[in-house]
């Protein structure tokens, strides 16, 4: 109800404001007109003429607003609908002609000019006619092409989100594949870690189906995500897996999509073992600078054999990543793979740092 009176109080005063621009601009018009013919007229005559003139005419557009919402110039609707608009504009022409009449009557003797003479008003409801058709039609028009805008971003938006929750569904089913997959492996070797790992996946899952549809969560709970899917390889791995995770606390409450490291500790799993110990080591850095988060994920493996593009293209976890990263941030995000000076494979996203849906510095 308060957010409703905001936007009213805002579109009321919108409407304050471009009619006092319109009225000034045509009574400068008006006057440097009048200067340039050389004759000596009170400003204040064109002043109040042009600004009751605008003001009268503004105070119509929640009307016109109305009528073209109500009565769409659809092409299967404009034969219904055409009658009611040339009705409103006759109509409102009308009141209007008569408005600035009756408005101008009563300020001119109170700025001392005098009684003010419109002339024969029959007349001047048809010569004010044409001007107030033509204001009418682009009131009309713009209010269609505003319409329009908003749905089509309403639409983008959608799809948006509909793009994103296709990416995270088959995000999960690939997540959960491979965790029991690993599962059924240990199952033949070790039963006890394997029924640890089953205990750690039902964590996992419940955290997972605690986060709903969210598009966003802290780097706090992403973390804590985290934490449980490297407790479940550990029951595999052992002291082989090593996961560290270096984050303040600002950078904790940074919102970033779920499921954002966990394809990219599974990448370093696979294939950022040791070459020489077998031994999976993981360092993950989250710091801020300044509007940017900047997440770093690095191990010691064998690193990149082949372009970082076409690693960044190929399977689904790196390219899930990259793919929900774009939709959520755009341009303001970044994804880089590259090769350690000492060693192993160092992937860097950057995302805008926020705190709140939606992303802002």
């Amino acid at each position: 109800m308060l957010d409703q009176m905001t936007r009213r109080r805002k579109f009321v005063f919108s409407l304050i404001g471009f009619a006092t621009a319109f009225g000034l601009l045509e009574f400068t018009y008006r006057f440097l007109d009048t200067v340039a013919r050389g004759r000596h007229v009170s400003p204040l005559i064109p002043l109040i003429e042009e600004l009751t003139g605008s003001y009268t005419a503004f105070a119509f557009v929640p009307l016109v607003i109305w009528t073209a919402r109500r009565y769409r110039l659809d092409v299967a609707k404009w034969a219904r609908s055409l009658p009611m608009h040339v009705a409103v504009l006759v109509l409102g022409a009308f009141v209007h002609t008569s408005l600035m009449w009756g408005s101008r009557v009563l300020l001119f003797p109170v700025f001392g000019l005098g009684p003010y003479d419109y002339g024969a008003m029959p007349t001047r409801y048809f010569m004010e006619f044409p001007a107030q058709t033509i204001g009418y039609s682009i009131g009309v028009a713009l209010v269609y092409l505003y319409d329009r805008q908003v749905r089509s971003v309403e639409l983008e938006n959608a799809l948006s989100k509909a793009q994103l929750r296709n990416l995270r569904l088959q995000l999960q089913p690939h997540f959960l594949f491979n965790t029991l997959n690993t599962v059924s492996d240990l199952m033949y070797e070790d039963v006890g870690a394997a029924d640890r790992m089953i205990a750690r996946l039902s964590d996992l899952l419940r955290l997972s189906l605690e986060q709903g549809d969210a598009q966003e969560v802290t780097l706090e709970r992403e973390i804590e995500f985290l934490d449980l899917y490297v407790e479940t390889m550990k029951a595999r791995l052992e002291e082989r897996l090593n996961v560290r995770v270096e984050a303040d606390e600002e950078t904790r409450c940074a919102l970033v999509p779920p499921l954002l490291l966990q394809p990219l500790i599974e990448n370093s799993i696979r294939h950022g073992a040791h070459p020489m110990s077998s031994v999976v080591d993981v360092r993950v850095n989250a710091r801020r600078d300044d509007g940017v988060l900047r997440l770093e994920v690095r191990d010691h493996g064998p690193g990149l054999a082949g372009a970082p593009d076409a690693a960044l293209r190929n399977g689904i976890g790196l390219s899930n990543t990259v793919g929900r990263l774009e939709r959520l941030y755009g341009g303001e995000q970044r994804v880089g793979l590259q090769n350690a000076p000492d060693g192993g494979l160092v992937v860097t996203l950057k995302v805008p740092y926020h705190v709140h849906s939606g992303p802002a510095g």
